[in-house]
């Protein structure tokens, strides 16, 4: 094909012609000849007569041009001129064939993988080896040449990743290739660490040609609180203008439901916003995610697991702490070990109980009236923390010296312990190192801190599993005991600086932060992850969605402390001795930058404009200008007057008008489709190209509308074929679509306008038609082409349909669902993880959406399909037991049209007893 500007010719060798215009000129000159002109005398005879038979000496000029743009209009158009041809590599060597595959892509995950295919399949045209890579993604085994078909093959299965390529990694798997090859990278437009080293590595191995997007990519950064609530940073790149965003913070309400607690619009430019949402802190002690509404992105998501969460501690002290000088005060040290990371309550011992806190601190209380006593181990009970300090008061009383206590972790000895005066046991004391099982396991004891006095512990078989904290000589220093829900904790010394230098370091506060968050989820800091195993409990993926962690490995905490998102260290919450801390796909040393490449990298355009053959138009203004040419001949010689020449004109130029502006008709086309779709319920099939497959769908179709108006108030019109490239989707509830081996791909468009239609509700029912095949786990090829044509598909996690789905009930209590075959699963929407069994009730509360993707293999339409005359076309089964499964195959039609139209309506308890009556029959 030879390329001029955006036109292309694919027989060029036919405008040589154009050289023969100017003879032509010369010719259609001699045409007429030109008269002689000879003198004769009797001429003056012929003055005043008038000649009606008049010739033109030559041909007009106007007259030549016509004829030679018609002849030149030919030439062209057998030249195969086409608008925008789409460019053929003539490589046909190896290429390397590369992809981000990263969070920045998932918004247009779709159109990136469909742009995938679409150059694989062109690779398999001129049969070149080629090396795909998803450079988040590398293969254990290295990189290697493959065919394009089988690439092609395995593409349905790839998604984006919530992290950034491993650039060292990349580097040495492009290296070590083992041939050169030119590459095609497509990248997500953001840049990431280390990209210039793999951009030098492929250009070593030939010329690399870069599609860049041109669109914008949204992050959100991580979450601090502040006063009125929370602060974060909005970061964008791409794109023109401003876009509206809007903020939300989302976690579960008191009923645990998770709902959006909070939010905030704004207009954002390129570069970073600040943004702030107004929390209380019980609504910001619940968010679980920060997010970018309507961004399907990772990096549009925040986790905050519990690093949000400020425990409420209300403090207690045995004496009047207002009269005692500051230093001295019982209190003074936990005001302020606490008020950096929790919300500080003070008050009357019922108020307190009344405001329900995380932690309760008692310093130096001895004694509680019965009615507090009870209260207080009630609250304990249901799940809160006692912390308890010792003092004067607890050492001079006779509590817990003959029994148990229950607001006490252990049994006290009467007296107490003093070192270091002159009537003591020795030095004062240090602290031992904690053990593992220790929940201050981990922390660095300073060589400052010493015991000098302390209530002891009677020895107790049970003492030892108590026992969290002990001085270098092994004696107790901190004891904790489980109370229902709940715990004690006894400090053995003061909450001041009387008994020990303990209150007056940094191991303090520690310590307090340690058992507050254990028991409440307080905020936990990465540095204090030293020595611990974290456990992945939810992981993030490429489009912002938390999915279990399964089976993924625990990470230690020195390596989580210094992580970022990684293939090792997936983004998403993990459980430690403290609580739940997140790892974040954008964190505080994240940077959010366009991609920018040299002056020797080839920039191609992300989206070619479609191929328009120019053909047709030329040969119409061809023909056009030879039926003008004969108009305007026959007027030159007379034969045709002007005024009989206005009708050929006319005609002319309606001929032109018809066949000219074909969006215009394809505009009215468009609107009457929609017209016919939407004056009545419709139910629509797709168009797959296989006439005798569109034929069934459409019989099947109408056999179901017409059951459906006999035995329901649903009474839909006449079923209609969709032509996915063209035709709206909107208006119809459902899209039966049967699989055919010879359907052809969708264009990214088409994968766009689906996954719109089913974000709005609309639902697909595929069809494989394999289920005498299927229904024996075979692997099918129309179940192959299902995957191949569904890979660019939003399609929610699947299960087969439970026994209790509200598909069982719209209509008919049905166990089965049947068509021309049966036995094959027939696949739904995976149900919520939340939607438990009610004790006494026979079908969960399954309030969730319609399904918006239903699979099955049973060959419905032909069990469905009737002729003009209502009768059955096709067989199902064989006599009676044939006509039965027919008849079951209409009654699932009938539940599925309804359960489209109702969605979870049947769900609702209200049914239960008149569904348990219909069973009970």
């Amino acid at each position: 094909m030879w390329i001029v500007g955006p036109i292309g010719f694919a027989t060029p060798w036919l405008l040589w012609g154009l050289l023969v215009l100017p003879l032509l000129w010369l010719l259609l000159r001699a045409v007429p000849p030109a008269p002689k002109r000879l003198r004769f005398s009797g001429v003056t005879l012929l003055l005043g007569l008038k000649d009606t038979d008049a010739q033109a000496t030559a041909t007009p000029w106007w007259l030549m041009l016509l004829r030679m743009g018609a002849i030149a209009a030919l030439i062209l158009a057998f030249s195969g001129p086409v608008l925008n041809p789409r460019i053929e590599e003539a490589d046909t060597g190896p290429m390397i064939l590369m992809v981000d595959g990263t969070w920045a892509e998932a918004p247009i995950w779709a159109t990136q993988i469909a742009r995938i295919d679409d150059i694989l399949e062109r690779a398999e045209r001129n049969d070149r080896l080629v090396a795909f890579v998803v450079a988040t993604d590398l293969p254990s085994g290295g990189l290697s040449f493959k065919s394009a078909r089988d690439w092609r093959a395995a593409l349905a299965g790839l998604q984006p990743a919530a992290h950034a390529p491993d650039a060292a990694k990349l580097t040495q798997a492009i290296a070590a290739l083992d041939r050169a090859a030119n590459t095609t990278w497509l990248s997500s437009g953001a840049d990431f660490d280390g990209r210039s080293e793999v951009l030098e590595a492929l250009q070593d191995k030939g010329i690399v040609r870069v599609l860049a997007l041109q669109r914008p990519i949204f992050a959100l950064g991580p979450v601090s609180r502040t006063e009125q609530g929370v602060s974060s940073v909005v970061h964008r790149i791409g794109g023109l203008g401003k876009a509206d965003v809007t903020v939300a913070a989302i976690g579960p309400d008191p009923s645990g439901i998770e709902r959006v607690l909070g939010q905030t619009n704004l207009s954002i430019e390129v570069g970073e916003t600040v943004v702030n949402i107004a929390l209380r802190s019980e609504l910001r002690n619940r968010v679980t995610r920060f997010e970018i509404e309507n961004i399907r992105s990772a990096g549009a998501v925040q986790l905050v697991a519990d690093s949000l969460k400020r425990p409420e501690v209300a403090l207690i002290s045995g004496e009047d702490d207002r009269s005692n000088a500051q230093l001295l005060s019982h209190l003074h040290y936990l005001r302020a070990a606490f008020g950096a990371t929790s919300d500080v309550i003070e008050g009357e011992f019922s108020d307190l109980i009344a405001a329900n806190p995380d932690v309760i601190v008692l310093a130096d209380v001895a004694r509680l009236a019965g009615g507090e006593a009870a209260d207080l181990l009630e609250w304990t009970q249901k799940g809160g923390v006692l912390l308890r300090f010792s003092g004067p008061k607890l050492a001079a009383s006779d509590v817990a010296r003959e029994g148990v206590d229950p607001l006490l972790p252990v049994r006290l000895r009467a007296g107490g312990r003093s070192v270091g005066g002159a009537m003591t046991w020795g030095d004062p004391k240090g602290l031992r190192p904690f053990a593992e099982t220790s929940p201050f396991y981990g922390l660095e004891i300073p060589n400052d801190v010493t015991v000098s006095s302390q209530v002891m512990a009677q020895p107790d078989p049970e003492l030892a599993t108590r026992v969290i904290a002990t001085l270098a000589d092994g004696t107790p220093l901190v004891t904790r005991k489980a109370v229902g829900q709940g715990q004690v904790v006894l400090f053995h010394v003061t909450a001041n600086a009387q008994w020990s230098t303990l209150p007056l370091s940094g191991l303090f506060v520690s310590m307090l932060q340690r058992l507050t968050s254990v028991s409440s989820g307080g905020e936990t800091e990465v540095n204090d992850l030293s020595g611990q195993t974290l456990t992945p409990v939810t992981v993030l993926n490429g489009f912002g969605q938390l999915l279990d962690a399964g089976l993924q490995s625990p990470v230690d905490g020195d390596v989580f402390a210094a992580a970022h998102a990684s293939k090792e260290t997936p983004a998403g919450v993990y459980q430690t001795q403290q609580g739940a801390v997140a790892l974040n796909v954008f964190g505080h040393e994240s940077v959010l930058a366009p991609a920018v490449w040299p002056s020797t990298v080839q920039m191609l355009g992300m989206q070619d404009a479609s191929e328009v053959s120019l053909k047709p138009v030329l040969l119409m203004a061809a023909l056009m200008a030879l039926a003008l040419d004969l108009i305007a001949t026959l007027m030159l010689s007379g034969r045709v007057t002007f005024g009989r020449a206005i009708p050929a004109i006319g005609c002319l130029i309606l001929t032109l008008g018809v066949a000219g502006p074909q969006s215009a008709r394809a505009q009215d086309d468009a609107d009457r489709f929609l017209r016919l779709a939407s004056s009545e319920l419709t139910l629509a099939y797709v168009i797959t190209g296989d006439e005798a497959i569109d034929t069934v769908s459409q019989q099947g179709l109408l056999g179901l509308s017409k059951v459906l108006a006999n035995r329901t108030s649903v009474e839909p019109s006449a079923p209609m074929g969709v032509d996915l490239e063209v035709d709206p989707l909107g208006v119809f509830p459902m899209l039966y679509w049967p699989m055919t081996e010879a359907q052809s791909p969708l264009s990214a468009d088409s994968y766009a306008k689906l996954n719109a239609y089913m974000r709005a509700g609309g639902m697909i029912f595929f069809d494989t038609r394999d289920g005498d095949i299927s229904a024996f786990g075979r692997e099918t090829a129309l179940g192959t082409k299902l995957r191949n044509i569904a890979y660019a598909l939003d399609v929610p996690p699947l299960e087969p349909v439970p026994q209790d789905h509200v598909l069982t009930r719209t209509f008919y209590l049905l166990e089965g669902f049947p068509g021309r075959f049966d036995g094959a699963d027939v696949w739904v929407q995976e149900s919520a993880t939340d939607t438990a069994q009610i004790e006494g009730m026979p079908f969960r509360n399954l309030n969730d959406n319609v399904s918006p993707v239903i699979i099955g293999a049973n060959d419905w339409a032909s069990a469905w399909a009737v002729g003009d005359d209502g009768r059955a076309l096709r067989p199902v089964g064989s006599g009676y037991a044939g006509e039965q499964q027919r008849e079951m195959a209409y009654r699932f039609g009938v539940n599925l049209i309804l359960y489209v139209l109702t969605g979870s309506y049947k769900s609702d308890q209200v049914h239960v007893p008149a569904l348990l009556e219909r069973l009970g029959e």
